[in-house]
């Protein structure tokens, strides 16, 4: 049975390749934890010198797994949350991450890509955090990452209105290095890792360092978590998941402020 986290090392590049492509690529606590353990290992074996995460399918990723946020604002939940792991995983990685997104990216899969060093997007990606549309906030320390990437008035569009974010303008505001067609995507993300993979790692290492908080980026990563649970148990985050079973627009006005 094919995995839906596939991992592979070649010429010191660890491969991670999100494969749920019957369900655009949605992440189930499962695959969080086995994201989280790819880069854990990444930080710690000698013989991984960069880290590629990509996707198979049309969809780099349609997010998380709604149904278990479903779950969650039921109060029913696993006992280990592993995006929480794999958050702090990101947010502590010492090791050049290297990101190849094709078609949609949403939530999580937009937020995770700040956390890359070096992202590749094909021309027709879209770039998507509907966090607010769900009567969440958002995560990943993005509510700190994003506004200070691309600035406070582009990172609340972002994040208010949940509109895709086409690759050209990704690209344009600083969230990726460039955009190609998406038949090159994946071998071209492939010559970045390993060209990144051959330069000196201390070096490389020592500057992402340097370059990064991370202490700030986790402690962010708390707040957030702690007011996303709060959302995903308020009476505007039912009516979201209640109106998207239905598959009808949310009524939000009927819910006092």
């Amino acid at each position: 049975m094919k995995r839906e986290v596939e991992v592979e090392l070649a010429n010191g590049v660890l491969a991670v390749t999100i494969s749920r492509p019957g369900k655009m690529n949605a992440i189930t606590n499962e695959m969080y934890g086995a994201l989280a353990d790819a880069i854990e290992r990444a930080n710690v074996d000698d013989d991984v010198r960069a880290l590629l995460i990509q996707a198979d399918g049309d969809t780099f990723t349609a997010g998380n797994d709604l149904s278990e946020f479903a779950m969650q604002a039921s109060g029913s939940s696993p006992q280990e949350r592993h995006v929480v792991r794999f958050l702090r995983s990101l947010a502590n990685a010492t090791v050049p991450i290297i990101a190849a997104v094709q078609g949609k990216a949403v939530g999580i899969g937009t937020t995770m890509l700040l956390h890359c060093d070096y992202v590749l997007l094909s021309e027709e990606a879209q770039l998507m955090t509907p966090f607010v549309n769900l009567a969440l906030v958002p995560e990943a320390a993005s509510s700190y990452l994003l506004p200070f990437q691309i600035g406070h008035v582009r990172a609340f569009e972002m994040f208010a209105l949940g509109d895709p974010v086409s690759a050209a303008a990704a690209v344009a505001w600083g969230i990726a290095n460039r955009s190609i067609p998406v038949a090159d995507l994946h071998t071209e993300a492939r010559r970045v890792a390993e060209k990144i993979a051959a330069k000196p790692y201390g070096s490389l290492t020592a500057t992402k360092r340097l370059m990064r908080d991370a202490e700030r980026l986790t402690a962010q990563m708390d707040r957030e978590s702690t007011v996303f649970m709060e959302r995903l148990a308020s009476a505007e985050a039912k009516e979201a998941f209640l109106a998207f079973a239905q598959k009808r627009r949310p009524d939000f006005r009927k819910i006092p402020r």
